[in-house]
């Protein structure tokens, strides 16, 4: 109830002015170029899916190659396909299987069913979806392996363009402090990704030691969140006409 709302903190209908959020970058480039900031100033496109490939098991050391419905060689192709596409295109189109598992799941055991994970980025719109539709049109081609192949939607996420206003106070932030800093998209999801759509948006990004994300060995020196800290202040504090 509406009642209710305040109790536990929702904001209901209420719209934020705007959002500004401080990240580390995730990513090897400000640290790559020397930088301390990065005015973000989109964020890529994302599309995930599952795919399932069904072929049929039986033994490795009895079914001659031309006989066999190998689910885990049609998986390799996918695999092996999305990586030469994005890699001979050079667009900056992303493609990633991050998870994959095999059936039956023995030695000597032809694989029966293959389920993987494809994640396809870029923040381009449509080259996101040209990298959708080459993907679907690959699978077909799988036939010929003998297998039966299902595709399952995970998520998609349209490009975000953030706020000009925004990004160019966190620019002007990091030129008055003097920090070096770089316009850039983020390659990740952020909660800024969502809040775009109902509020004017931007993420300011801070280094992450040889790009790394994801992995126990993530780290961002203290000086550098620091200098992120204060550009996220100084931002804010001139919005709401303060002094920071």
């Amino acid at each position: 109830s509406g009642s209710a709302m305040p109790a536990i903190s929702e904001p209901g209908s209420i719209r934020p002015a705007c959002y500004l959020e401080l990240h580390i970058e995730q990513g090897p480039v400000l640290e790559a170029e020397g930088l301390a900031i990065g005015a973000v100033d989109s964020l890529q496109g994302i599309s995930w899916q599952r795919i399932t490939i069904t072929g049929a098991a039986n033994h490795a050391g009895t079914t001659p190659i031309a006989a066999r419905r190998d689910a885990g060689l049609a998986a390799a192709r996918v695999i092996a396909h999305l990586r030469d596409r994005v890699a001979g295109a050079n667009a900056g189109t992303l493609a990633t299987v991050g998870s994959l598992r095999l059936e039956p799941d023995a030695i000597n055991v032809i694989p029966s069913r293959a389920v993987f994970t494809v994640d396809l980025r870029d923040p381009d719109e449509g080259r996101l979806q040209a990298a959708e539709a080459a993907l679907a049109d690959y699978l077909e081609t799988l036939a010929a392996e003998g297998v039966a192949v299902a595709t399952e939607r995970l998520a998609r996420f349209e490009p975000v363009r953030f706020d000009p206003a925004l990004v160019r106070r966190v620019a002007g932030a990091a030129e008055r402090r003097g920090h070096r800093w770089r316009h850039m998209t983020s390659g990740a999801g952020h909660d800024a990704q969502m809040i775009a759509r109902i509020a004017p948006s931007a993420m300011i990004f801070v280094p992450s030691r040889g790009g790394i994300s994801h992995n126990p060995a993530e780290f961002t020196a203290p000086d550098q969140l620091a200098a992120g800290a204060d550009v996220l202040l100084d931002v804010v504090a001139g919005l709401v006409g303060v002094q920071a």
